[in-house]
């Protein structure tokens, strides 16, 4: 939808003069009269994103909390995505705060409530947050379990044809069934082995239709870092295969907690092999009037792949719940590449099956598109390259995951490099104001910074209290905490093991007005925390973005100190640094440490306390993060 530039623009002064003068006039007179805060760390960010646009570079914008960094970078991209034609894409760092920037009380409608305009804003999440029909129809097929009944009420008539087409709008986004797990919700939504291309009701697919809806914005497209990172990886061969990508053009990209985009890449370069995957799919294809050839090798193909699987899992270790290294046994190897020679074998038979039409179109298309993934995955396992693989549990399922190392030359080429203004905003970008860790990261050689503190005056609202306690009595003293006071407390962990581990520990009585993620939709239990209804919420992801101001939220408890896990993905990095301590643990920690007391203070009526709880190894490291911390802790 065309909108009109919120100023005049004329012959003598340039649309960038014009975009200055502009700011200026809505930054010191129109939301100060609106009542916002007029903030000179805001402004200074708002003049520096509008330098980037002008000059097309790659800007680090680290600003401390409290800035107001989203107003400040919604007025310049919302004018020039008006000014170029082109929607400006926001970048998240995931689905939820997607949820939080959008949110009724959020920037975005304060800002069109505030001045007058009609922002015209869509979102483009990750396909794994949208319903998968054909997987519903699978699943009702098997079970008839309570979930599938109010996923299927609130689907439209139209889906079913009960209504015309002119009648079609967005829906099926995971945000719409709260109450349903995340356990449940795996079973039914977009699995990367679905053939969308093929599907028979992919003009009445939820996801479809959202994807015709954001391709149509005219002010923003908000998306989050692994569907960005996606769109990217695929955009080349989506348009080889005569189809639309991903995303649309935009006129520039901010990414919004920026200093994740390393890990959203790698992800989106990520190939898996799942224990389960690849039995459900040859009984869908195993079917009567299949030549007997066929049969036998798919049958051959399952014995094989059980006992891969289960040499890999008697040769993987590591934390329960976390990554697990792999021994890359001879015996491993060795079924790896009879895997290989075997699934080519059975792609050649599949070239006959298909002329004889025994197998439906669909599912040997799916069966098809899987096998020559899983083969190029497989390859990649048994080859000494620089890839990474390690064995995890995905959705209860085991499931060995390949990653290349390194993914610089690759942003550096398809992102970073082609005159599109990109803006990295966040308030923890740099270690001691030196860029150097997350710029090697992501491969950028050119790039502008700049960094400006908070303005809260923090002695003021917040306290910082550091307590000495043995890892094993790390839960006793959340629990005791917790009993001390029942104000809304985030309770924040490094790893999903170390949650549920505290989670195991709690009584029933104890576990009585607690939240733990992963238990239902993640946007509604904030939802619900920020309105009164749960007194603690507990997660290992919530580091970044969430914003709760006032009474919301007023204390944080730090289980932890967020290192990085000892996993296959860290350990490459590790092993491939000078010093690993340095150069990985420590930056890592740093940011995440800052992103995680962040939560508390978030406007100038905020205040509360932030609790670490350390053990004499993290206590003695104290002299590596006190500097980083905006008061001085106070040790019980």
């Amino acid at each position: 939808m065309k909108q009109t530039l919120p100023f005049a623009l004329t012959k003598d002064r340039s649309f960038f003069e014009s975009l200055g003068d502009w700011m200026g006039d809505v930054l010191y007179d129109e939301l100060p009269e609106k009542g916002f805060e007029c903030r000179d760390e805001q402004i200074y960010m708002a003049y520096q994103i509008e330098k980037s646009l002008k000059n097309k570079n790659v800007l680090f914008a680290e600003a401390g909390v409290g800035t107001g960094k989203t107003i400040a970078y919604l007025l310049p991209a919302i004018s020039y995505a008006r000014y170029t034609g082109k929607p400006a894409l926001i970048s998240c760092a995931d689905e939820t705060l997607i949820d939080q920037l959008v949110k009724k009380e959020g920037d975005i409608q304060k800002l069109q409530d505030s001045l007058g305009w009609n922002i015209d804003v869509r979102l483009a999440k990750s396909r794994d947050q949208y319903l998968c029909l054909k997987r519903l129809e699978h699943e009702q097929k098997t079970n008839d379990e309570e979930f599938l009944e109010q996923i299927e009420d609130g689907i439209p008539d139209f889906v079913y044809g009960h209504q015309s087409l002119q009648s079609v709008y967005p829906y099926g986004e995971r945000s719409a069934f709260p109450d349903v797990s995340d356990e449940d919700w795996q079973k039914v939504n977009y699995h990367p082995i679905q053939q969308c291309a093929v599907c028979d009701i992919r003009n009445r697919c939820g996801q479809t239709i959202h994807r015709q809806n954001y391709r149509e914005a005219g002010d923003l497209i908000i998306c989050s870092h692994d569907f960005l990172m996606e769109h990217i990886w695929t955009k080349e061969s989506r348009v080889r295969e005569g189809q639309m990508p991903l995303l649309p053009d935009v006129s520039m990209i901010v990414l919004d907690e920026g200093h994740l985009l390393e890990f959203a890449a790698q992800r989106a370069l990520t190939y898996e092999v799942q224990s389960q995957t690849l039995v459900s799919l040859i009984d869908r294809v195993a079917q009567d009037g299949v030549r007997e050839k066929t049969l036998q090798l798919l049958e051959r193909l399952q014995d094989l792949h059980d006992d891969f699987f289960k040499e890999l899992l008697t040769h993987a270790h590591g934390e329960e719940g976390e990554r697990l290294h792999i021994d890359k046994t001879d015996r491993v190897l060795q079924l790896g590449q009879q895997l290989v020679k075997l699934v080519e074998q059975i792609l050649e038979e599949f070239v006959f099956e298909s002329e004889l039409y025994t197998i439906d179109e669909y599912d040997l298309r799916m069966v098809e598109e899987y096998l020559e993934q899983y083969v190029f995955s497989l390859q990649l396992f048994v080859q000494n390259g620089d890839a990474v693989d390690w064995l995890e549990e995905k959705d209860g399922i085991e499931t060995l995951v390949i990653m290349p190392r390194l993914v610089t030359d690759i942003l550096n080429e398809k992102l970073f490099t082609n005159k599109l203004p990109v803006v990295f905003s966040s308030a923890t970008l740099s270690v001691n104001k030196d860029f150097t860790y997350i710029s090697d990261a992501l491969g950028i050689d050119q790039y502008h910074s700049f960094s400006v503190p908070s303005p809260f005056d923090y002695d003021q609202v917040m306290q910082i209290f550091g307590h000495s306690v043995d890892s094993e009595t790390k839960a006793k003293k959340a629990r005791e905490l917790l009993l001390q006071s029942n104000e809304p407390t985030l309770l924040l962990f490094k790893s999903k093991s170390d949650m549920v581990n505290f989670e195991n520990s709690l009584s029933v009585e104890e576990r009585m007005g607690m939240v733990f993620e992963g238990e239902r939709e993640l946007s509604s239990i904030v939802r619900d925390f920020q309105a009164g209804h749960i007194a603690t919420l507990c997660s290992y992801h919530l580091w970044e973005g969430l914003d709760l101001p006032e009474e919301a939220l007023t204390r944080v408890i730090i289980f932890d100190l967020p290192f990085p896990p000892h996993d296959p993905l860290f350990d490459a990095k590790r092993k491939f640094s000078n010093d690993p301590f340095a150069e990985v643990e420590l930056p890592f920690m740093l940011l995440r440490l800052q992103q995680g007391i962040g939560r508390l203070i978030r406007t100038s009526a905020d205040h509360g306390s932030i609790h670490l709880l350390l053990n004499d190894d993290e206590k003695q490291l104290s002299t590596d993060f006190t500097h980083i911390l905006p008061v001085e802790i106070s040790w019980v």
